[in-house]
């Protein structure tokens, strides 16, 4: 994989991940049934925290798996993004001009704002 002097893959954040399976463990004294649920929760977001990943570009963003590109959002095409919650980021939203999309926060928080200001300041916030 070709990566230019622009291109920058953000690295992964397992806060998010790892705050959902304590609240797992902690459900599952109470409940059973619902520890277990969210606890496959965290369980898949720490399995998605490994694999997947970001990758700013001068056109778009890529959403990897590995070295595989699984889908691709060329900042031309967006209207408004943001990240919920700043104090404990868990979630971050963008809008496309046909579509909107909300992802779990997988990477580095202060990484992402620094990307999507650079390369989409005009539809930041």
């Amino acid at each position: 994989m070709t990566v230019s002097t622009t291109d920058t893959v953000l690295r992964p954040d397992y806060r998010l991940a790892m705050g959902v399976l304590i609240v797992g463990a902690g459900l599952g004294l109470l409940q059973v049934w619902l520890g277990l649920i969210v606890g496959l929760l965290g369980l898949f977001l720490t399995v998605q925290t490994r694999f997947i990943r970001l990758k700013f570009t001068s056109l778009e963003l890529q959403v990897l798996r590995g070295e595989s590109v699984l889908r691709q959002f060329p900042y031309d095409e967006w209207l408004v993004w943001t990240i919920f919650w700043d104090a404990v980021p868990i979630l971050f939203y963008f809008r496309e001009v046909n579509s909107i999309h909300f992802l779990p926060m997988l990477f580095n928080p202060k990484e992402l704002k620094e990307q999507l200001q650079r390369h989409c300041a005009t539809c930041g916030q």
